[in-house]
């Protein structure tokens, strides 16, 4: 009778506590927070972001030496219990027992796998005897439901282990930067010894504790028969070397990338999604062109704050106010992507040279090392140093190393070819930003978003809104050649007036205070004339040109003044190299984009950037007498065909013999256009080859003059040249494709008229089918007085007969043959 009424009473107390429990079944669709990854376009990890640092892997996947390790540590009898393991609750209960007793010791637990699974996934961690039987029940369930293997899979891809490392697979890449299978034997140990507390074995703040519990797992495995005796003393002889994985972007140059697929992540599926869904993003970067880009722009940028002068040092020291120089640079720091830049201390400084004292570097644990290395800055080296005084104008020149220097001054410092001497470094008032974009499909195959993205996050490729001054020019001619216009046609470069509405007058005025009279379209964007692109554009109407510059995707509306015409309209780089793009695909719209495809967890396509439809690419199997299925181009026509060869042919001729003429260096065929707003406070250059366009814009983030001649044409094309040489380096040189039907017509460069082909001063001029020059040459722009029209502000446009019009200059003579493009043969 006694023994049915406790089994009632223990029956009644099982019933009472099975009533509400969690449904363990759920475990069985397990889909736990995973970080999402980037990827390069070559399939290099680009970033990672995640609320917790997590990556599932299926036990399938895992070494057995790992299995091994864990259930050593956690539950040697694992695979042989039924969940709880008696033998250990009876021990834990003696401890227990022991130390109430005695007052002495440490409770320690005796809990299986099975039930932290339990605890992990379905109950608190509250310490009562209710919670336990719940466990307990639990833990019976899931036995007789799940497979040994389905419950250690949910155990080591749950698990807590440390530096927000969740799962096995992500502290892997954590602690030690590898995946599972790269695991060494003490690794793997190691990362068995931290379930029972991450922070009690830390492996810089707990090392000799970390590496006791790590030789503590090798000796278990030993005892349990996974491993030999001679492989235990060997893993347990190996220091812990952890080397912790920075989060977030992992390509060097690429953080700004990066961080804009990021925010593109977050503006499609919020985020929650992006930082616990388990997204697979393949980009668009091209990680060598990423890598060309970002060294391009850098150099250019310290080239031009050099010729600035020399701000002074970034701090000022006294050498004897402690034991060890290294502790004055204490709390300077390096952005982590200006590598191999590094602080120093000057420690004397004299005619020949500065000896600098190197800051010791941060070692994993976060001390300095105890190393000290010195170096020295020659002369010659910071010669460039001159006195910053406006930013125009220098100080006198640098005869002695002790006339920039002196002891106690921090600075920066690169080192050179010569082991043991550095460069002195600033970092550049100025900044910028460069993109390069496939202008077939929009992909942006490098993106750098300013000089340094530690020392400033903001990203100036899609978030500054600058003038593009003369680079919006060609939208301009593309839209007079859309309308009637042709490269030959003739346009009065001479003074001209217009009456504004508050009845002041503007005077449009060309960069170098001259007027060269009549001159062709060519002759207009090559030579970047302001006055001819205005009165282009007066007598066009800015209606047709906003209309153009709008379906282009470079403004949402762009106000109706002809001040527009030259760039005084803000927009962004992204933007203007995107139109850029469409010009050089014979005016097709391209969408830019950072994605190529986004994959779920599970390897489902989500998202992908090519909207093209292939409706015969799933083909039962291979048919060699069927044809290759075709790629249907859905792609907008923006921009007529022939009139995107021309502008781009117009523009070839910026490169030859106008304001790009410093991309020349490419030696490959080349179109662009440079770009200066008012003051020099932007300068750009947009430049493309027939399968790449590259853009760059230069300026202060705080818009001020950067000086005279500052301009596109002086400070940015020889950057995107930079560039161009590195990218093409390995590629043949392209022509550009020429539309059929266009026709090639030998015309006189100066006066746009017909001309005998091989005289001087004859190019080869594209014509649209049907169009040819004239005998006789009209003028746009002759005469006394003419309407202006409202689309130009309103009042008059004055025409003053040819006063202070200089004769055209001439033409430096072209040194190849006949290429049909950019104005063919002189």
């Amino acid at each position: 009778m006694l023994f049915v009424a406790g089994a009632a009473g223990v029956g009644f107390v099982i019933w009472t506590a099975s009533k509400d429990l969690p449904d363990y079944t759920q475990l069985a669709n397990y889909a736990p927070p995973v970080m999402t990854r980037i990827y390069a376009a070559d399939g290099s990890m680009l970033a990672e972001y995640a609320e917790e640092r997590r990556l599932f892997v299926p036990v399938s996947q895992m070494p057995k030496l790992l299995i091994d390790a864990f259930t050593s540590a956690e539950d040697k009898t694992f695979f042989t219990h039924g969940g709880l393991d008696w033998q250990g609750i009876a021990a834990a209960a003696y401890r227990y027992a022991q130390v109430k007793m005695t007052g002495k010791g440490q409770i320690v637990g005796a809990s299986t796998i099975t039930q932290q699974v339990a605890k992990n996934f379905l109950l608190s961690n509250e310490r009562s005897i209710d919670r336990k039987l719940k466990e307990a029940i639990l833990v019976r369930r899931i036995e007789q439901t799940f497979t040994k293997d389905q419950i250690l899979e949910l155990y080591l891809n749950e698990i807590f282990l440390g530096m927000n490392s969740y799962g096995v697979a992500a502290a892997s890449l954590n602690y030690f930067g590898k995946s599972l299978d790269q695991l060494s034997l003490e690794e793997m140990a190691y990362l068995a010894a931290l379930p029972k507390g991450p922070n009690n074995y830390h492996p810089f703040r707990q090392k000799e504790r970390a590496i006791e519990r790590r030789n503590w797992v090798l000796l278990q495995m030993q005892e349990n028969g996974f491993i030999t005796e001679e492989q235990m003393k060997a893993a347990q002889a190996k220091p812990l070397e952890v080397t912790p994985r920075p989060f977030g972007a992992q390509l060097f140059a690429a953080e700004s990338f990066a961080e804009e697929v990021r925010r593109e992540l977050i503006g499609l599926y919020g985020k929650d999604k992006m930082e616990k869904g388990g997204l697979s993003v393949r980009t668009t970067l091209d990680p060598k062109l990423q890598l060309y880009a970002r060294q391009s722009l850098a150099r250019g940028l310290i080239a031009f704050d050099r010729k600035r002068g020399f701000r002074g040092p970034l701090a000022v020291a006294e050498l004897g106010a402690v034991p060890d120089w290294a502790l004055l640079m204490k709390g300077k720091k390096v952005p982590d992507d200006m590598a191999p830049w590094r602080i120093a201390v000057v420690l004397d400084a004299n005619d020949e040279e500065a000896t600098i004292g190197l800051q010791p570097k941060t070692q994993p644990d976060g001390t300095l090392a105890t190393e000290r290395e010195t170096g020295k800055v020659p002369l010659a080296l910071l010669s460039w140093a001159r006195p910053y005084v406006d930013g125009t104008s220098l100080g006198p020149q640098v005869k002695k190393a002790s006339d920039v220097l002196k002891p106690g001054d921090i600075v920066y410092v690169a080192p050179n070819k010569d082991t043991g001497q550095y460069h002195l470094m600033q970092m550049p008032e100025v900044d910028g930003a460069m993109i390069a974009m496939d202008p077939h499909t929009g992909r942006v195959l490098a993106l750098v978003g300013g000089f340094s993205y530690g020392r400033s996050q903001f990203n100036r490729a899609v978030q500054a809104l600058r003038q593009p001054g003369s680079s919006f020019k060609p939208i301009v001619y593309a839209a007079a050649l859309d309308n009637g216009y042709s490269p030959a046609s003739v346009i009065m470069d001479a003074p001209v007036e217009f009456k504004m509405p508050d009845g002041s007058m503007w005077k449009p005025k060309n960069y170098q205070n001259k007027f060269f009279g009549p001159s062709t379209l060519r002759r207009g964007i090559e030579q970047s004339r302001n006055v001819m692109t205005v009165r282009l554009a007066n007598e066009l109407g800015m209606a047709k040109i906003i209309d153009l510059a709008t379906r282009l995707g470079i403004y949402d509306k762009l106000p109706a003044q002809l001040a527009m015409a030259l760039g005084a309209g803000e927009t962004t780089l992204m933007k203007m190299v995107t139109a850029y793009a469409m010009i050089d695909n014979s005016g097709k719209r391209v969408e830019p984009t950072l994605i190529d495809r986004i994959q779920d967890r599970y390897g489902k396509t989500i998202y992908k950037h090519d909207k093209r439809d292939c409706a015969n690419c799933m083909a039962a199997g291979w048919n060699p007498e069927l044809p290759e299925p075709e790629l249907v181009d859905v792609s907008e026509q923006v921009m007529n065909p022939y009139t995107a060869y021309q502008i781009t042919s117009m523009m070839e001729g910026v490169v030859q013999r106008g304001t790009g003429k410093k991309v020349l260096a490419v030696g490959k065929p080349v179109a662009g256009k440079t770009g200066t707003s008012n003051e020099e406070r932007d300068a750009w250059f947009i430049g493309f080859t027939p399968d790449m366009v590259v853009g760059t814009y230069v300026g202060f983030d705080n818009p001020k003059p950067m000086g005279k001649g500052r301009t596109g044409g002086e400070l940015v094309a020889p950057i995107v040249a930079d560039f161009m040489k590195l990218a093409l380096k390995d590629e043949p040189a392209k022509p550009f494709r020429v539309p059929r039907a266009i026709e090639l017509i030998p015309i006189d460069a100066k006066s746009g008229k017909r001309a005998i082909f091989g005289h001087d001063g004859v190019i080869l001029e594209a014509f649209k089918p049907g169009d040819e020059p004239p005998d006789s040459t009209k003028i746009i722009g002759e005469g006394a007085i003419a309407a202006a029209g409202t689309t130009a502000g309103g009042g008059v446009m004055l025409v003053p007969p040819s006063q202070g019009v200089a004769p055209a200059p001439d033409q430096p003579a072209a040194s190849g043959g006949l290429t049909g493009q950019g104005g063919g043969l002189y």
